[in-house]
């Protein structure tokens, strides 16, 4: 049984493969229409999504599958007091594969452990969102032409943003990549990712100001101010507004720079911006359901 808990349990041959076949499933739609027939994914969501969930939703449907599952922990039997080892045990008897999301970390890899089918980390708590990462490279790999020898600036909240934790972890395993952290203290990266970096010897700052590392940076990824993973609400209010990309700000930044997000943004990225041939967010939605369709297709290759 595979499944994808952590975007290191793939070596970089299989990501080059997962994205090679998803960039065929693009130009090649068709050939993929009934791929899956007869197959069904469960979608189980105990915590809100919009993107996650419906292109997971949509790459199933797009190769002829089929969908099953929840939005909220509050439409199944998790509001009843039910365990997640039984609501996976329930669940993994009615589907071939499950992607799942859970507020808590290392949810996932307790449902991996008593689930007869493969379990694709959808995100969990504020520690990985595998697929996210998938995406982004993706997107990266589309829109620069590589993987490696690239400066990678992350903005935002650094502390929680599981999407930027599963990013650091991938890109870190490609050549001459450098990171730049664009956040305020309280909201740095996690000290085990800085330690990795070091222990790899791979050239990361962290600064405060966005507008003076611009000009040098090929990738822009910025990220919300989670409301949800802040306990108290004086400190979110705080920081909510601590950096807002404009035009008049991205005027500072080379013409190859791209503009990447995870979504959903807030305020972030100023609305002006989205007419800016460098803002490639609503691009990485797209590019979302065609890795989900290639990562799918993969796993459920494994089971047969």
């Amino acid at each position: 049984m595979r499944h994808l808990i952590d975007i290191t349990d793939l070596e970089l041959t299989e990501i080059d493969g997962l994205l090679d076949l998803a960039d065929d499933m693009i130009a090649h739609r068709e050939r993929y229409a009934d791929s899956q027939r007869g197959r069904i994914l469960g979608t189980l969501f105990f915590e809100p999504s919009t993107r996650t969930r419906l292109s997971f939703e949509s790459a199933m449907l797009t190769m002829g599958g089929n969908v099953l599952g929840f939005a909220s922990a509050d439409s199944s039997s998790t509001a009843k007091g039910e365990s997640l080892q039984d609501t996976i045990r329930t669940v993994s008897c009615y589907c071939d594969i499950i992607a799942m999301r859970h507020p808590k970390e290392g949810a996932p890899v307790a449902a991996s452990l008593c689930s007869d089918v493969p379990i694709i980390n959808a995100g969990d708590g504020g520690h990985n969102h595998p697929t996210q990462t998938l995406t982004d490279l993706m997107t990266i790999r589309r829109e620069m032409g590589r993987l490696d020898s690239l400066t990678i600036g992350l903005c935002g909240d650094l502390k929680f943003g599981r999407t930027v934790h599963s990013l650091i972890s991938a890109m870190s395993r490609y050549p001459n990549v450098r990171f730049v952290m664009i956040s305020p203290p309280e909201l740095r990266v996690p000290e085990y990712l800085t330690e990795m970096l070091r222990a790899k010897n791979i050239e990361f700052c962290e600064v405060e100001q966005m507008e003076s590392v611009l000009p040098e940076l090929d990738i822009l990824y910025m990220t919300r101010v989670q409301r949800e993973r802040f306990f108290n609400e004086a400190d979110y209010v705080r920081l909510k507004d601590t950096y807002v990309l404009t035009p008049e700000k991205l005027r500072l930044a080379d013409s190859r720079l791209r503009v990447m997000h995870p979504l959903p943004r807030v305020n972030e990225i100023s609305s002006k911006v989205d007419s800016d041939p460098r803002a490639v967010y609503f691009t990485q939605v797209r590019n979302g359901r065609y890795v989900r369709m290639a990562l799918i297709t993969r796993l459920l290759e494994v089971c047969e």
